[in-house]
């Protein structure tokens, strides 16, 4: 996409707001009028007052200016405020239309772009598409008129010399040209650099407590410094590019000054022209010359804009999931089961398949549990229920209805997730129990509560329900933690149920009160358990083990303890490791 295509699509985003900005672009178009006033009027003044010595031009004139400078006064804070209006609330449109697509990005995205990394592009790219905008749609329209205008006045004045004085236009636009693709480039890069500082810091601050543990503070510290000085680096570069431009920009104004100098001067001497209309011209040169230079001031600005809007749209470009979503089935309940059809999976960022010709049946309101050893695809193949991944080959059915034929959204409201590592939110208990579920009763969320074992701590809490948790519950125990999250799952009533390795973090005390908790939960419902203590899945209807991908053995505890296979020997380990403690 080219720069005028960018500039382009960033317009589209002001025609909600096109009567302020026609608005301020009709104010701007006066202001620009109106300085082209002050230089016309340099050659009554030095003409009438000064050569021909008129005292009515005397009293009329600087009354005249005065009234000029009001008018334009008034009509420049116009441009500004409505201009600040229009820009703002484009900035503002962007940046959450931008957030909107992300979260709606699929889970994959999410694996290989750092959420540091995103924020920035929210964050530092839009807020560098904020100062473009705001000097596109301010800065640059004025400015623009304005030297349109005083051109108007050159050419009145003398065409001949405003010809010589258009020689330095072109010298102008080519340096401003060859500048603005340098600074384009390393605005593209320092925004790179930008976004692995945003990362760093964004995992450093996330994960305080480990590096205080592991006294990795002067570790992290050198991190962060080195993404610190290449952005300073490329920063550095770009400052001097532009000095360059700049410098370059002056010479050749001061090229066309001297030579408008020499001929005005020459045309003067032999009286072809007056000191007025001289000065008049002159005055209008350096008029033109100040938007020239602001001109070629926000081409920095804009290219480093240009480059953050191709890195915003390049994200808003791709497909999110509900774009991707055909499903035209809306799920009401869980009522034949869930049927894996030669399900396998592989990663984009891997060559080795992580689910391999999964063929399994789970009948409704069936618990089935899944072990085996660590990157065995467990939690790989409980998260292809809820889209968050597709299947390479083979199909999922649902009720005896491919997956993809249900909605999206009425899928994922029939599926309850309780993770080992538990989200939750900077904000009140009864609105992280309460998350997803719009329109719950204070009852509603007590009654959860009590059923996850959560009712009694909670009231303990300074505010009871309304007690803030902190960013991911940092005031709760880990147990606590895991009642909540159990709590939101009672609340949400899924009739498919996840549970991944939702008590192996906990200690003894915390796993009974918990697996009480799961007790409530898991009645009535089809549910998936992931395990890594054995002991906590005895009870299930079947116990499906995972090796490397596959299925390796299928049955109840006791059969498949009898087989000696995978199961047995993970059952052996646990047990000698028990016995050892």
């Amino acid at each position: 996409m080219s720069g005028i295509d960018r500039f382009k699509r960033l317009l589209r985003y002001v025609r909600p707001y096109r009567t302020r900005f026609v608005a301020a672009f009709a104010c701007s178009g006066l202001v620009a009028l109106l300085s082209a006033v002050y230089a016309w009027m340099v050659k009554p003044v030095l003409d009438g007052i000064f050569i021909e010595k008129n005292e009515e031009l005397l009293l009329i004139l600087p009354l005249a200016l005065l009234g000029v400078a009001v008018l334009k006064a008034v009509l420049s804070y116009g441009v500004g405020y409505l201009m600040a209006y229009v820009t703002n609330r484009v900035i503002a449109d962007i940046r959450q239309e931008l957030f909107q697509h992300l979260i709606r990005m699929p889970v994959g995205f999410h694996d290989v772009n750092t959420s540091g990394r995103l924020v920035s592009r929210v964050v530092n790219d839009v807020g560098l598409m904020a100062s473009a905008a705001s000097n596109v749609l301010k800065d640059i329209f004025q400015n623009a008129l304005t030297f349109l205008a005083m051109v108007g006045v050159i050419v009145y004045q003398n065409w001949k010399l405003a010809g010589l004085s258009a020689i330095v236009i072109p010298l102008s636009a080519l340096t401003m040209v060859r500048v603005g693709k340098r600074l384009r480039k390393l605005a593209t890069s320092g925004q790179e650099r930008m976004g692995d500082m945003s990362s760093t810091l964004q995992e450093t601050l996330a994960g305080i407590r480990m590096v205080k543990a592991f006294g990795r503070e002067e570790a992290e510290a050198e991190r962060f410094k080195a993404y610190n000085r290449a952005f300073l680096a490329t920063t550095l570069k770009s400052n001097q590019v532009w000095s360059i431009g700049s410098s370059h920009m002056e010479v050749i104004g001061v090229i066309g000054v001297a030579g408008i100098i020499w001929y005005g001067g020459y045309l003067v001497i032999h009286e072809v022209m007056t000191p007025g209309s001289l000065f008049s011209f002159m005055a209008a040169m350096f008029m033109a010359y100040t938007p020239i230079r602001k001109l070629a001031g926000a081409n920095n600005i804009i290219q480093q804009a240009l480059a953050a809007a191709e890195r915003v749209y390049d994200v808003m470009d791709l497909e999110t999931e509900q774009s991707k979503d055909h499903g035209t089935v809306a799920l009401t309940g869980i009522r034949q089961g869930v049927e894996f059809q030669g399900v396998s999976l592989r990663y984009d960022s891997q060559t080795v398949p992580a689910l391999t010709g999964i063929d399994l049946s789970i009948k409704s309101g069936e618990a089935v549990a899944l072990v085996g050893s660590s990157g065995g695809g467990k939690t790989t193949l409980v998260s292809l229920l809820p889209r968050f991944y597709e299947p390479t080959t083979g199909r999922i059915l649902l009720d005896s209805l491919p997956l993809a034929s249900y909605t999206l959204q009425s899928l994922r409201t029939h599926i309850g997730i309780v993770s080992q590592e538990v989200v939750l939110f900077d904000d009140t208990i009864s609105r992280n129990i309460a998350f997803g579920q719009t329109g719950a009763s204070q009852s509603d969320i007590e009654q959860a509560a009590k059923a996850a074992y959560a009712h009694d701590f909670i009231l303990r809490m300074p505010e009871g329900y309304e007690t803030v948790i902190g960013e991911r519950g940092v005031k709760l125990s880990g147990g606590e933690r895991q009642r909540l999250a159990i709590a939101r799952a009672i609340l949400r009533d899924p009739p498919l149920l996840i549970l991944d390795e939702a008590t192996s973090a906990l200690d003894t005390e915390s796993e009974r009160i918990v697996q009480l908790a799961l007790t409530n939960l898991m009645k009535n419902r089809t549910t998936l358990v992931i395990a890594h203590r054995l002991s906590t899945i005895q009870n299930a209807d079947r116990i499906v083990v995972l090796d490397r991908g596959t299925i390796a053995e299928v049955g109840s505890h006791e059969e498949l303890l009898r087989r000696g296979g995978v199961y047995q020997r993970l059952h052996a380990m646990q047990f000698q490791d028990v016995t050892s403690a």
